[in-house]
């Protein structure tokens, strides 16, 4: 496969762009611009790119890191304006696991007192309005990630 490929379907009012790359720490930056730069073509307000850069990362580096655990695979990150939202869609082929089932991290705890883990998926979930899983239809995972509100051109 090669590094990477996106790809970037116009169907009436909606556009929607997806990247396909290898699940490999070194392409987390790719994956941090490819949100970024494909939000601001889809006419998102600048002032909320931050937040969507910030949970694509974290849900792809969980992928990366605990759904691969180092084992080859890729990911598919599809971005698509719907109206006044921007909906994440990353769909990868490792073992089923949703991210939705995790309760939130006690932040009240001394650092010394808490779980290890979970802060990613907290984060994800301070930054986007809406989270959900689905277990493909070929026993991979589809995180979905909803940020509303995003303005700009619709």
């Amino acid at each position: 496969m090669a590094p990477f490929a996106m790809e970037l379907l116009v169907t009436g009012m909606n556009t929607k762009t997806s990247l396909r790359i290898m699940a490999e720490p070194e392409n987390l930056g790719r994956i941090r611009r490819f949100a970024e730069e494909t939000a601001m073509a889809l006419g998102v307000d600048p002032a909320v790119i931050p937040d969507v850069v910030l949970a694509v990362d974290e849900a792809a580096s969980n992928i990366i890191l605990h759904g691969y655990q180092g084992r080859p695979g890729s990911i598919e990150i599809e971005v698509e304006r719907e109206g006044d939202a921007l909906v994440i869609r990353l769909r990868d082929e490792a073992a089923p696991f949703d991210p939705t089932s995790i309760s939130s991290p006690d932040l009240s705890l001394p650092l010394e007192q808490r779980a290890v883990g979970g802060l990613g998926i907290f984060l994800i979930r301070q930054v986007v309005d809406e989270v959900t899983h689905r277990v493909t239809p070929q026993g991979g995972n589809e995180l979905t990630l909803v940020k509303r509100g995003v303005g700009g051109k619709k």
